[in-house]
């Protein structure tokens, strides 16, 4: 069974900073592409950070320089360290794992950014 739980999450002021974790079990981490989204009510989830099972990474462009997304595949866990964090960063984030053609997803954690 696979499971992705995310942790870290929480009320922090403007500027601020956060890092996320999710830990993952049921898959073999180290071949599996893993990525952050983010979903506010009424729009679509979209996505944040990912890192390849090469290490390669890519962010969405209002993250960039903010936002930092790391692996640590001998504790098949990543991480999202958010600095600088603004209003428009309040948001529900969630983890996933992606392989081929499966993706699975974690249940989200509450990032919530107050001015």
């Amino acid at each position: 069974q696979v499971q992705l739980v995310e942790s870290g999450g929480g009320l922090v002021q403007f500027g601020g900073s956060l890092r996320l974790s999710c830990a993952a079990s049921g898959i073999t981490f180290s071949v599996y592409a893993m990525g952050w989204y983010r979903q506010t009510p009424g729009k679509q989830r979209e996505l944040v950070a990912r890192i390849g099972a090469s290490g390669r990474t890519n962010y969405t462009d209002s993250v960039k320089g903010r936002f930092t997304i790391s692996r640590e595949n001998g504790a098949n866990t990543v991480y999202l360290q958010m600095n600088n964090l603004k209003s428009d960063d309040t948001a529900v984030y969630y983890c996933t794992a992606q392989f081929l053609g499966s993706t699975y997803w974690g249940q989200g954690t509450q990032v919530t950014v107050s001015s």
